[in-house]
């Protein structure tokens, strides 16, 4: 199975993504845990480690608590007089109703109502907010953001965090692990929320209540001088277990999330992934880029849409083959494909 998940990880970075192989600053971290390292969006990221196979990472997270490094994702800060300008020119958010301290899922989308990326776009301050994306987009969004201040002359800063990383702790001991370590009661943080706070000792942390497993979870921005100090303190716990991105990717898939290059691109629209839901009704009453082509599938439907598929028996089949009615007429693609590991056992 973890040969199953490592290649079609593999073969999806081949597919989407830059040669180039940047290291975080937990690549040696990785190696001396055993990591497995292989290139993914242009990073050398563990697919897996030594003490554990995919499947039993994916059950540790499910059962207890897993971190992961996501420190190649982009990390940005926006600010500015008219930085809500520059927001609703490029996402679908409804920024006006999100309050400080809250985070929404939400997509950048293209004139064409394609989705260039999603992000987790949180509200850290007046005029202030915070973005998470996908590293394998890292360079298209960065290019899209400075296009569309530069077109409309919007009065708004765009700053790539480069001093700052990015941890993961996810599953159902998470908040026992973290509320060791933090002065703050986690009730205090539901879900989509953040908050800065002093984490084991290190201060200025970021916490923000979210994930991509479908567990409990939160991700951590820590100064990247301090990610091995916070990596270490937090594998001191017996719940918690280094996970790559073979289970990462089993994980979310599980829990029904969409991944960029697969569920989501630059040629499928919200409403054909499934996606709707983000765009509020306020919202969809502005202008944003691909609302005319967004809103008539709203209203009258679109061709094609993202559905779940399962099967008993048999060898899983791959990502890309195409789906046949009865009389052999091509009616769907598979995107993601994988066991259903926790129904499984």
């Amino acid at each position: 199975m973890h040969k199953f998940y490592s290649t079609r990880l593999l073969n999806l970075s081949r597919r989407f993504f830059s040669t180039a192989e940047k290291k975080t600053v937990l690549y040696e971290f990785h190696q001396s845990h055993g990591g497995r390292m292989v290139p993914f969006a242009g990073w050398l990221m563990p697919v897996q480690y030594n003490n554990a196979s995919i499947k039993e990472s994916h059950l540790h997270c499910r059962s207890h608590a897993s971190l992961f490094d996501v420190s190649h994702m982009l990390q940005v800060n926006f600010s500015g007089a008219k930085v809500v300008d520059l927001i609703k020119a490029c996402f679908v958010a409804d920024v006006d109703a999100l309050q400080e301290h809250h985070s929404a899922y939400t997509l950048l989308t293209n004139d064409s109502g394609g989705v260039i990326d999603d992000a987790i776009l949180t509200c850290t301050g007046h005029n202030s907010y915070y973005l998470v994306s996908n590293a394998s987009r890292a360079d298209v969004v960065m290019k899209r953001l400075k296009q569309v201040r530069e077109e409309q002359q919007t009065e708004a800063d765009i700053d790539k965090l480069e001093d700052k990383s990015l941890l993961a702790l996810q599953g159902p001991a998470m908040a026992n692990v973290l509320s060791q370590g933090v002065s703050q009661t986690l009730t205090e943080l539901p879900f989509m929320t953040s908050t800065t706070m002093e984490v084991f000792g290190i201060p200025q942390c970021r916490v923000t209540r979210c994930g991509y497993t479908g567990e409990d979870g939160v991700e951590i921005q820590v100064p990247t001088s301090r990610t091995v100090e916070l990596a270490d303190k937090l594998l001191q716990f017996s719940e918690v277990q280094l996970a790559g991105l073979g289970p990462r990717d089993s994980l979310r898939m599980e829990a029904g999330l969409c991944l960029y290059g697969q569920e989501i691109t630059e040629h499928i629209t919200p409403v054909e992934a499934g996606l709707a839901w983000c765009i509020t009704r306020q919202r969809r009453k502005q202008s944003f880029p691909g609302h005319t082509k967004i809103i008539e599938q709203l209203k009258r439907g679109a061709s094609k849409k993202r559905i779940g598929l399962k099967y008993n028996e048999g060898p899983p089949c791959r990502g890309g083959s195409e789906i046949l009615d009865m009389d052999g007429k091509k009616i769907g693609t598979l995107s993601s494909v994988w066991h259903c590991i926790k129904i499984l056992c």
